[in-house]
């Protein structure tokens, strides 16, 4: 098996056990994305991480694109398809079986239990996903303080968070954060 070869079966197991514990979707395993592309296999440093995941939310289409640009950064064309469907393709293939399991038992009251119970499964997987994008991107204390008002103006606020997206992107581009 050559280094390519190797790359790309690396990825497809990764993203492939990855996409079965993405509960909350794709961006709910950020921070695991996270150690294995820049810790583990040093693919990529923590700003191009940051880079991807901000060029992945700003394009249109699902949030799944992160693992599409993460996989063409490391092997190309080869490795997008690769990181791409090793992301989706398990976690269809059980979601499919599960929704089947689920309409089988619709009178009983486990499925129900358990869909609550995946509900604080999935607001802590993206609370250590922003945290984990919050330590990779704050490089200043003003970066940080930028990314605590932005967080409490989405919580406490009725405000559309693209605002608090132009607003930061106008002081990053101005050389501020």
């Amino acid at each position: 098996m050559n280094s390519q070869e190797n790359v790309l079966f690396t990825m497809a197991w990764t993203f492939g056990l990855m996409s079965l514990l993405a509960i909350g979707g794709a961006n709910s395993t950020l921070p695991e994305m996270h150690r294995v592309a820049v810790e583990v296999r040093h693919w990529m440093s923590d700003a191009q991480f940051a880079d991807m995941f901000a060029i992945a939310q700003l394009s249109p289409g699902p949030n799944v694109l992160i693992v599409t640009l993460i996989g063409y950064h490391v092997a190309g064309i080869a490795g997008a398809l690769v990181a791409t469907f090793a992301m989706c393709g398990p976690s269809a293939v059980f979601a499919y079986f599960v929704s089947n399991t689920l309409r089988q038992s619709s009178g009983l009251s486990w499925p129900s239990i358990l869909q609550a119970a995946l509900v604080p499964v999935s607001i802590g997987l993206m609370c250590a996903s922003g945290l984990i994008l919050a330590l990779t991107s704050d490089r200043t204390w003003i970066a940080a303080l930028l990314t605590i008002g932005a967080a409490a103006a989405a919580l406490m606020t009725r405000f559309n968070p693209l605002w608090m997206l132009v607003v930061g992107g106008v002081l990053g581009f101005a050389g501020i954060v």
